[in-house]
């Protein structure tokens, strides 16, 4: 069975949020998943050997990564040297409190590590449905709402994490996003490539 991971950092629970609908589409698709914080992706660096896909996750602070998914990236050099993850399939997700919040640094730095790493980098592969409802002012409940195309986006509400922050729209891209990366790596692990 294909088995996808997922390491990431939440500092207030948003992001968890979306590491969960990533965990829900990758096992929808038929992966086995392994979710897995910051903290217990450093301490678990091996079982990340056996698994066919890693997804990285964190909100963006300051223009990157969260501290404590940034200590789990310095630690993969262990596995960097060893070129333990080479040829997995890769993928990353992000929130933050703006629309922007230069959440694309954070997405960069997961896609540096992953080219790093030897990784095959997938995109969410989704395009913006806002544009097609409604350009100026957009809703919340579109995939990709935000547009982000080298991973998955989420938008949260200064508030306490729920069913609407982050928007619908922006947990049901992860999910869809979590289901692309395992079939993604189902496909890579079998050769069917297209």
């Amino acid at each position: 069975m294909t088995k996808v991971a997922i390491v990431y950092h939440s500092g207030y629970g948003h992001t968890a949020l979306q590491a969960e609908a990533v965990r829900d589409g990758a096992a929808g698709a038929g992966a086995e998943v392994l979710l897995l914080t910051a903290e217990e992706g450093q301490a678990r660096l091996d079982e990340l050997k056996e698994v066919d896909a890693i997804v990285f996750g964190a909100p963006t602070y300051m223009g990157g990564p969260s501290a404590p998914m940034k200590a789990f990236i310095d630690a993969t050099s262990k596995p960097w040297f060893g070129q333990e993850w080479k040829d997995k399939i890769a993928g990353g997700f992000t929130n933050s409190g703006s629309m922007s919040g230069d959440k694309v640094a954070t997405l960069q730095q997961f896609a540096i590590l992953a080219a790093q790493h030897g990784m095959i980098w997938v995109p969410t592969g989704y395009l913006n449905e806002t544009q097609q409802e409604d350009w100026t002012n957009g809703h919340k409940d579109g995939v990709n709402r935000i547009g982000g195309y080298i991973g998955a986006m989420a938008q949260s509400d200064n508030a306490a994490p729920g069913p609407d922050n982050p928007p619908q729209g922006d947990i049901k891209t992860a999910k869809m996003y979590g289901a692309r990366i395992a079939k993604a790596a189902m496909r890579w692990g079998s050769g069917q490539l297209d």
